[in-house]
């Protein structure tokens, strides 16, 4: 029988008697419109009609479906808050969160985390002092310029804390005692803590704190602040390639003596599949820049020319098992705990003079006692010999220092490479002294000399240190 249509009350002619059709609505619209084959009768064109309607609504159940799950979940308020510590320049430690969070409230235990730059977790007694520490804490400076706040409520009920630790943990509930850094610790203890709350209309902003909650710390005599170096989040740009390297001869140490003089350095890799090329994580893309700018095309000892340039990694992953390189030397190495990176503290990077390659490089922190023979003698044993050396006259019984020549800028560039930070045994002296070299910014041994006296700031600045810039 042909679809007549619908009849006048609204049930499909030929669906079923005794008031049991189907209501007008969406699905018979659905049935009504559906083209009948030939063959094809009322029931089956219903039945294809009801396949279709089930089919569109499993579709639209799977969409609602994936809708939840991309849905993110909002944190709610809680009484434990999660610090995410921007461009962490100088140490976070349990006794500066515990400083700056306690004008807001109780903290019951601290506990900070690695993993992906510098995170920690802040448990208050109440959710009111946490939500006020929240307020007046996010973006800020914890330090003027650097370690940035960002937080976030976090998920967690309660931290659990298994060990007190000065620098990554601690349980306050379990003594009252504030965790007090020790003598091996990188500071002495701070400053007293400057706060500046804000309003919530400026939680965000870290450029509204125009100072730091706390004072920069003091650094201890022998001991160098932290490598400043960028998280993970933020390393873009801070990852070169080096091509063009002495297989057989170069190894990680010998690429950061080089590199060093530009910036700090992070890790160093070098690769199994490119022989020659190595992956270098600065500690910013500044030194990259750097790095590019005076190293790139440069010749080094006998061999060729090596190139740099930025890599398109963000960040180079730590290689648990890494390969032997020719001279038995592991083929990565981690330098952010490394007191020979040359920019540690703003202070200390304004001393160092971004030089090109010199056939002349300033050295400093020698023995007091060095002669130029010495010194020269040092140099043939690491087969690159100098042509002429020149001591500074001595402003310090502490250590000595001077300029010395290479017949060309690439076997200037190979003895940095070879001889940066070689340890040196000095007279009456327990641990060795650590030769430092540097590119210098005369061309010739006598415009070197003349400027002996601006040159030798460097090495009077560097002086302070010497005594406990040792080979360990």
């Amino acid at each position: 029988m042909p679809y007549n249509g619908a009849t006048s009350n609204g049930s499909v002619g030929g669906g079923g008697g005794g008031g049991g059709g189907i209501s007008d609505g969406p699905q018979n619209k659905k049935i009504r419109t559906g083209v009948q084959q030939p063959g094809e009768t009322d029931a089956h064109l219903h039945a294809r009609a009801v396949v279709q309607q089930s089919q569109q609504q499993a579709l639209l159940n799977k969409s609602n479906d994936d809708l939840r799950r991309k849905r993110p979940e909002t944190t709610r308020p809680n009484h434990i808050l999660l610090f995410t510590i921007i461009n962490p320049f100088y140490p976070i430690t349990v006794d500066v969160l515990h400083k700056i969070c306690t004008p807001h409230g109780q903290v019951l235990r601290i506990v900070i985390f690695k993993k992906n730059g510098v995170q920690a977790m802040v448990e208050f007694d109440s959710l009111e002092a946490a939500t006020r520490a929240r307020e007046n804490l996010n973006g800020a400076d914890i330090y003027s310029g650097c370690c940035t706040l960002k937080i976030d409520y976090a998920k967690p009920e309660k931290l659990n804390v298994y060990k007190n630790e000065p620098e990554t943990s601690w349980d306050y509930t379990l003594t009252t005692e504030p965790p007090l850094l020790g003598p091996g610790a990188a500071f002495t203890q701070f400053g007293a803590t400057e706060f500046h709350p804000t309003t919530p209309e400026n939680w965000k902003g870290a450029t509204i704190h125009t100072t730091g909650l706390m004072k920069e710390p003091a650094v201890v005599p022998g001991r160098t602040a932290p490598v400043a170096f960028a998280t993970q989040a933020q390393a873009q740009g801070a990852v070169m390639m080096v091509y063009g390297l002495d297989h057989d001869t170069s190894n990680t140490d010998k690429l950061f003596n080089l590199v060093c003089l530009y910036g700090n350095v992070a890790r160093i890799k070098f690769l199994k599949t490119k022989e020659g090329t190595a992956m270098v994580q600065m500690g910013d893309s500044v030194a990259v820049e750097r790095c590019v700018q005076h190293l790139n095309n440069i010749p080094v000892g006998n061999g060729g020319k090596i190139q740099i340039a930025f890599s398109k990694q963000n960040f180079l992953s730590e290689v648990i098992n890494p390969f032997l390189l020719p001279d038995h030397t592991p083929s990565f190495k981690e330098y952010t705990g490394s007191k020979n990176n040359r920019f540690l503290s703003p202070a200390q990077a304004s001393k160092n003079r971004i030089q090109p390659p010199s056939k002349i490089l300033h050295f400093f922190n020698t023995p007091p006692g060095l002669t130029e023979d010495q010194l020269i003698g040092i140099f043939n044993i690491k087969e690159v010999p100098a042509t002429s050396v020149r001591l500074f006259p001595l402003k310090t019984e502490r250590s000595s220092s001077g300029l010395i020549e290479f017949p060309n800028i690439s076997q200037a560039v190979l003895a940095i490479m070879k001889c940066n930070h070689l340890p040196i045994e000095g007279k009456g002296t327990k641990f060795p002294f650590i030769m430092k070299l540097c590119f210098s910014s005369s061309k010739s041994m006598n415009g070197a000399w003349n400027n002996a006296t601006s040159e030798g700031m460097i090495e009077k600045e560097n002086e302070v240190e010497v005594k406990q810039d040792v080979y360990n």
